[in-house]
């Protein structure tokens, strides 16, 4: 018996047992023979609990509903009241809390939430319109329930104190385009597994390989563009032996061509290997002048159907397999941008058409340039010292180098301030302490703005909570689905998916290239844009938010779609398309998914099933004991042992047993995808058993059983989802406390095809959005 599963199983039932009810023979029947004050069945007694005051033991009656809910309890091979009693049980219980809740709200008190690193980069962008990569300028963030934009892992050391302070210098410099900024150097590289010898999305037509960056020129002025490729162990460059053409462009239009490769330099290579790849790397280095502003750069190689690659027996999908070779086709491995030099002017830029909205060059100009980006950097009316503050910073500046040097100033100084960096929620005078309030609608306006956009508010949204009108709930509403339509939603594909999903781990992901070599970065960047694509295409059309399970579509390339095994499917550009194999439908049919439950070399039925149940069921897994074992495989010599073989020995131990009951079972339903997403039919050597037993009992035999078992219960996957959403969007995690609202927001989905918008409506209408507890230790 699972003894987590048969706490929380007595919990319901001996509480019903401990006064008088109509379950009490149920609870007899059920549930007390094993949890009583004797046995202490999972180390918790219940039977002192009141089934008359189930709001008194609010946090253990929430496991209760939960385990209920999942089909997790009573656990396998126990006797199993019928539907209709569980059911009650449960209504009872969810009745008895929710009811409670709504009598005495308890929104919690959000620690000071700083802007983390994306948020910090939005803002900027909305802020000054100029694009940063935050990850050269700030420390990583720490994140907590996994997310990385929770307040409680969001800290302050004195090294990210001046972090930021530094940002603010470099950005406020290149916003306003200072002419005195020093050259610097952006080294790009590109992952050695990149394969180039075929289109990339978003590249020129006509090229192969490369890479494409975005680049932020501060200033008209010269640039100096160099680019390298990939040399050996041996340091011998790559792919010398046959001629070949590399290709720079900015914005589209070629700055620079130059010729490598062929018999001149594949004889000059065996006879002074390094001296030769200083030579083509000269040849593959241009300055020129550059209009400032954000633009594109490119370096790719030319294509030329002419020039093939070195035929093999079996060619492998992936260009380069093995660092000792030099032959085949050359990659590049760094683009370096360096500059500015000879600088001519500012140029017009975005940004500085963002601030500079007068040109008279006077106090008043300055002013009115000042409380506007106070306003929305602040996010709230701009406070006259708040004005005082930068305009003394402005003076200074104007005082060393004139005007726009006084505006540089004070914008450095808006960009350190606190009121920027982090996100204030005051407590009013007259609310007493330990009360419940509601937050101003600037704050809810901040709150709405970083959910949906991990950003700033924008002028529209500030004006509405600035004249009281977000209190109207059409209104509020009519602002959610506009940001929602709004390109800056992508932010919820990037930030929230990106880690729920645990999409951001790809990066990470490595197979062991003797398994598996035609894993490339190509085809991990194409298994992340497949799944971002579908969580964009629930979100942009509203559409059932199951569809993450059971789409019957999904976005790939040519390179993703023969990794499938999908036919007619030409070149880099993804395309929406039909999924006609069962097996390939929603989340648990995409290889992003099935390569970050992996290992390096093999599949992981714990890690695949430790994902289903935290991210798609909701069911918490206990970290694993310190002493656990480590799983021991295939040994050398020894017959080849199938996943499901070297699982049973690591089961056999009694400490892991119970957990991984549970666990291993979905994790082995999905056995017919290997660790990068391919479908598979044996392993070493044998037939793939993919059946196994869920914790409700329920029998699967592979991944379509799996995914049918789990939209049965539709409301388990969309409270799921809805717990991810709102610790997301509140910034902390959620608790015993939140799941009254949870509820309220799954049943309403539920009313509306539990639409996406219903979600996230159902969030910012909630009292943990909208409200909060004011210090009940202010003033002692």
């Amino acid at each position: 018996m699972n003894p987590t599963g048969a706490v929380l199983l007595f919990a319901a039932c001996a509480a019903y047992g401990a006064t008088s009810s109509p379950y009490r023979d149920t609870v007899n029947q059920y549930c007390v023979t094993c949890h009583n004050q004797r046995l202490k069945t999972g180390g918790l007694t219940l039977d002192n609990l009141d089934i008359g005051n189930v709001a008194g033991d609010a946090a253990t009656w929430e496991k209760v509903i939960r385990k209920l809910r999942a089909g997790a309890m009573p656990p396998t091979g126990a006797k199993h009241p019928d539907a209709g009693t569980t059911h009650r049980l449960v209504a009872y219980l969810e009745g008895e809390l929710d009811a409670a809740a709504t009598a005495h709200p308890d929104p919690g008190s959000p620690v000071l939430h700083r802007l983390n690193r994306a948020e910090y980069a939005n803002a900027i962008r909305d802020l000054l319109g100029l694009e940063i990569d935050a990850a050269s300028l700030l420390l990583p963030d720490d994140s907590a329930y996994g997310f990385d934009n929770v307040s409680d892992a969001l800290g302050v050391s004195p090294l990210l104190q001046e972090r930021y302070v530094s940002a603010a210098m470099k950005v406020g410099a290149l916003a306003a385009g200072d002419p005195n900024v020093a050259p610097a150097s952006s080294v790009y590289r590109i992952r050695q597994d990149v394969s180039q010898d075929q289109h990339l999305e978003g590249m020129p037509l006509g090229t192969v390989g490369g890479t494409q960056v975005r680049y932020n020129f501060p200033l008209d002025a010269e640039y100096v563009f160099q680019a390298k490729l990939y040399r050996t162990n041996l340091n011998i460059m790559r792919g010398l032996d046959l001629p070949h053409q590399v290709e720079f462009t900015v914005d589209g239009r070629r700055i620079h061509v130059a010729a490598i490769g062929g018999k001149a330099d594949l004889e000059s290579l065996f006879e002074k290997p390094t001296v030769t790849g200083d030579e083509v790397d000269a040849r593959l280095r241009v300055r020129v002048p550059v209009k400032a502003g954000p633009r594109v750069v490119t370096a790719a190689f030319v294509q030329d159907p002419e020039v093939a690659t070195p035929a093999r027996l079996q060619p492998y999908l992936r260009s380069t397999v093995d660092n000792f070779d030099w032959s085949g086709r050359p990659h590049i491995q760094t683009l370096t941008i360096t500059g500015p030099f000879n600088a001519t002017g500012w140029g017009d830029t975005p940004s500085r058409r963002r601030i500079f909205t007068c040109h008279t060059e006077s106090e008043a100009c300055a002013k009115q340039i000042i409380s506007s980006l106070i306003r929305r950097a602040y996010r709230q009316p701009a406070a006259e010292a708040d004005v005082r503050l930068a305009m003394s910073f402005y003076e200074a500046g104007r005082r060393e180098g004139g005007f726009e040097a006084g505006i540089e100033r004070a914008v450095q100084r808006i960009l350190a301030s606190p009121k920027f960096l982090f996100r204030f929620e005051r407590d009013p005078d007259e609310v007493r302490p330990g009360s419940v309030y509601r937050i101003s609608g600037l704050e809810l306006a901040s709150r709405l703005s970083f959910f949906l956009w991990s950003s700033i508010p924008d002028e529209e949204l500030l004006k509405a909570a600035s004249d009281g009108l977000l209190k109207n709930p059409a209104i509020l509403d009519r602002e959610v689905r506009r940001m929602l339509a709004d390109a800056r939603s992508q932010a919820l594909v990037d930030n929230f998916a990106g880690q729920w999903l645990h999409l951001r781990n790809l990066r990470n992901v490595a197979p062991n290239s003797d398994d598996f070599p035609d894993f490339d970065d190509n085809l991990r960047q194409g298994f992340q844009r497949e799944t971002e694509m579908l969580f964009e295409s629930v979100v942009r059309e509203d559409r059932n938010v199951l569809d993450l399970m059971t789409a019957d579509y999904t976005f790939v390339n040519e390179r993703l779609a023969r990794h499938y095994g999908i036919p007619d499917i030409y070149g880099s550009r993804f395309r929406r398309i039909a999924v006609h194999e069962d097996a390939r439908r929603g989340l648990l049919g995409h290889g992003s998914i099935l390569a970050v439950t992996s290992h390096a070399e093999r599949t992981s039925p714990v890690l695949r099933g430790k994902f289903v149940l935290e991210n798609i069921l909701g069911m918490p897994v206990p970290p694993p004991p310190p002493d656990v074992p480590q799983l021991k495989g295939n040994q050398e010599g020894e017959r080849p042992r199938t996943m499901r073989e070297q699982m049973a020995e690591h089961r056999a131990n009694a400490v892991c047993a119970s957990c991984h009951k549970t666990m291993d079972s979905i994790g082995f339903a999905l056995e017919n995808f290997d660790a990068v997403g391919a479908w598979r039919t044996k392993d070493a050597g044998d037939p793939i058993d993919a059946s196994g037993e869920l914790a409700d009992g329920s029998k699967v035999d592979g991944v379509v059983a799996l995914r049918n078992s789990i939209v049965s219960r539709p409301d388990v996957f969309a409270a799921t989802m809805t717990e991810k959403l709102m610790t997301y969007a509140l910034g902390r995690g959620v608790d015993y406390r939140d799941m009254p609202a949870i509820r309220a927001i799954v049943r309403d989905a539920g009313r509306n095809d539990y639409r996406f918008s219903t979600l996230v409506l159902g969030i910012v209408r909630s009292t943990p959005f909208e409200m909060r507890v004011k210090d009940a230790n202010l003033g002692k």
